[in-house]
């Protein structure tokens, strides 16, 4: 990890992040991200992923115009060694009444320190309409996760 990128400066990259998607603030939101950066959700969404810190920035915006989205983070873990961290957030839909909590994953791009990357994971049902559950465009097989169930020896 870069010295001048510390844990403690990728927490409040994230903390920036979320301060910019509550102010819809498409500036501060384009200067948390790489122009390349992409953002993986499950399945239910329309134009998932969203490919680029100028489509990253105008969704949050929507979603705050449209939906009168706030969020909350509700933890963070950065790790120590390597750029990348974890949060737990919520997503608070308040035209609709609604709420979503879910975890994120963050990549950072070791020499600008911006967010290259963040995969959404969701707290909420499967959609049994779907085989397997997973992220959107993703490349499972590509970046070494397992694409079936371990079988235990002898079966």
């Amino acid at each position: 990890m870069s010295e001048s990128f510390t844990p403690e400066y990728y927490a409040a990259l994230i903390r920036r992040y979320f301060d910019a998607c509550n102010a819809a603030d498409y500036d501060a939101l384009v200067d948390c991200f790489t122009p390349d950066a992409v953002h993986y959700f499950p399945a239910g969404l329309p134009e998932i992923p969203w490919r680029s810190a100028d489509t990253i920035a105008r969704k949050w915006v929507w979603c705050v115009e449209t939906l009168g989205s706030q969020w909350t983070i509700e933890r963070i873990i950065v790790s120590h060694d390597t750029p990348e961290a974890m949060i737990e957030w919520t997503h608070w839909k308040n035209k609709q009444g609604t709420a979503l909590r879910g975890a994120e994953w963050y990549d950072f791009d070791p020499a600008t320190g911006k967010i290259s990357e963040i995969r959404a994971y969701y707290a909420s049902p499967a959609d049994p309409q779907t085989t397997i559950n997973e992220l959107v465009d993703f490349d499972y097989s590509g970046r070494g996760y397992h694409l079936k169930s371990a079988t235990r020896t002898g079966e």
